[in-house]
């Protein structure tokens, strides 16, 4: 069993203060039926999402339309980025029955497209690579229409586990840089900037054909020339997809926001994405990386075949 260090963010002092939210982040408390419908479905199933764990402010929204992103491998994280709102310490065994009941659950809710995701098990051999692997088998026996997306730890550390995770071929692999590189250290230090950009690059030397996809928040004291660079450095590694949205503090004993970006500055960073060549950027304050998953995949697969196209057009 791999070594691991647990860091504990509820130990320190709570951090500076962040400003008073502006009107355009705030959102509604979700009241509508089919939103605790989603809940009752979540609990008979026991599985976890990332959507109450992380204190997603998009959930009433997402779970009023039946989409809930699913987290595998229990609930307690073995890493503590200052950003997180998910538990840290030493997880519990794996679920052997997970897999079944992630997959129940994507037949229940009638989902097209579903995104799993997990918390850091740096305390696996291979970081749960085979938990994701026995999902995605799971759903294509179930509901083989449904498109899959991964979003996974870094897999640190852990030889082979990208690779078997690429090898059962999800629709779209989603790994998340979260910031700029100068922030890791402050923001998740527990990883490595260059590490998970080289596991996006890797994804695609391996299978070409899935879709990758990351996303940064912004408001953490960052330039917008670093969010900038770390564009150039996802075009890079052929990134496809990049997500960006306003970081929200979960507790007071978080790292702060330290500004709220204007919604024109998310249009700007848009703007720039396209033009440096990514197939889709979505950014507004409340974007989240599987917000909108669904219709993000579709419109992923349509530019895709507009840029295929393009050469004969042009020849045409």
């Amino acid at each position: 069993m791999s070594a691991i260090t647990l860091l504990d963010r509820r130990s320190g002092a709570a951090s500076a203060p962040s400003p008073r939210k502006p009107a355009w982040i705030r959102v509604k408390a979700p009241t509508s039926q089919t939103f605790f419908a989603t809940r009752r479905l979540l609990r008979e199933k026991k599985l976890h999402t990332v959507c109450e764990e992380a204190a997603c402010p998009n959930i009433g929204e997402c779970w009023q339309e039946r989409h809930a992103t699913v987290m595998i491998l229990g609930d307690v994280c073995t890493r503590a980025c200052s950003f997180c709102n998910v538990k840290t310490g030493m997880p519990g065994p794996v679920d052997p029955d997970e897999p079944a009941r992630v997959a129940e659950l994507v037949v229940a809710l009638g989902l097209a497209h579903v995104v799993i995701t997990s918390v850091d098990r740096d305390d696996l051999d291979d970081g749960g690579a085979s938990q994701f692997v026995r999902c995605i088998k799971a759903i294509r026996a179930a509901s083989p229409a449904t498109t899959i997306e991964v979003l996974t730890p870094d897999f640190r550390g852990k030889a082979g586990a990208l690779e078997a995770v690429v090898a059962a071929r999800p629709d779209v692999y989603n790994h998340n840089l979260e910031t700029v590189p100068r922030l890791y250290r402050s923001v998740r230090p527990g990883a490595r900037y260059f590490h998970s950009l080289r596991l996006l690059q890797r994804v695609k030397e391996l299978d070409p054909t899935i879709f990758t996809k990351s996303g940064i928040m912004v408001g953490l004291g960052e330039e917008k020339e670093e969010v900038i660079q770390v564009m150039d450095d996802l075009r890079c590694a052929d990134v496809d997809f990049l997500t960006i949205g306003q970081y929200l503090q979960p507790t007071p004993r978080h790292h702060p926001v330290v500004r709220f970006v204007e919604p024109a500055e998310f249009e700007s960073y848009a703007s720039i994405g396209r033009a440096k060549g990514f197939l889709l950027v979505a950014a507004s304050p409340l974007t989240r990386s599987s917000y909108h998953a669904g219709a993000d995949f579709a419109r992923l697969k349509a530019a895709r075949l507009a840029t295929l196209d393009a050469p004969t057009s042009a020849t045409a």
